[in-house]
């Protein structure tokens, strides 16, 4: 077979059967999803399917009327869409890379923006951001995802894992922090310096202060997003 031939593309790039389990990474940066049942995604995460699957966006009071509540304030749209029935979906976001977490009773915080997927059995709750516009790459929001079950995330590039101890507190530029624990409750703070400094309002000079024992996941890059839409 010679080099750069339409074949050795073919078997280069070729779909593999890991046997891994519901979610499985085709690459780092394509998710496969063995469904059988139900599992919740981005909306416009679906790359590929096959099988027998239905995709029904998310219905207006199907989270509650909380998280409809909290998505009106914000002014985020439904951003979740759900695939029912039985076949492979191949999701990816934009090329960022992906992270697979099997919760199995704890909880964790999500950037509403850099939430890939889910499994049904993963409780979702939309939590407010405390005194923030729209300087945050998610929006007002942040996604709480707890129970039991897989979950996949995004990060631009390898995310990197910050230890959060009593005492010792962690500041983040809003824009390049995906994740936290469940039980930190970021703050933010305004760094009239930097922003001074700058002659502009940067990503630095709003910072998020995270304290207590838990960690915060950051990505190498500072995702912006106007307040009007992504």
């Amino acid at each position: 077979m010679s080099r750069y031939s339409l074949q050795e593309f073919v078997q280069q790039t070729a779909q593999q059967e890991l046997n891994q389990g519901t979610f499985e990474l085709e690459s780092d940066r394509m998710l496969e999803v063995n469904l059988n049942g139900m599992v919740w995604m981005k909306m416009g995460a679906m790359v590929s399917y096959r099988g027998q699957i239905k995709f029904t966006r998310e219905g207006i009071l199907e989270q509650g009327l909380g998280n409809l509540l909290k998505k009106a304030v914000s002014g985020e749209g439904a951003r979740l869409t759900k695939g029912e029935g039985q076949g492979k979906m191949y999701l990816a976001d934009r090329g960022k890379k992906i992270s697979i977490i099997q919760l199995n009773g704890e909880a964790i915080c999500v950037n509403g923006n850099d939430i890939l997927a889910f499994e049904a059995t993963v409780k979702n709750e939309i939590k407010m951001m405390r005194r923030v516009a729209g300087m945050v790459s998610g929006g007002l929001f942040n996604y709480r995802l707890s129970g039991t079950g897989l979950i996949a995330i995004t990060s631009h590039y390898n995310p990197m894992t910050l230890r959060v101890t009593p005492g010792n507190p962690v500041f983040t530029d809003p824009n390049a922090t995906i994740a936290w624990s469940a039980n930190l409750s970021p703050d933010f703070k305004t760094d009239i310096s930097f922003k001074t400094f700058l002659g502009r309002g940067s990503g630095e000079s709003f910072q998020m202060k995270f304290e207590g024992d838990g960690f915060v996941v950051v990505q190498p890059y500072e995702e912006v997003y106007l307040a009007t839409g992504g």
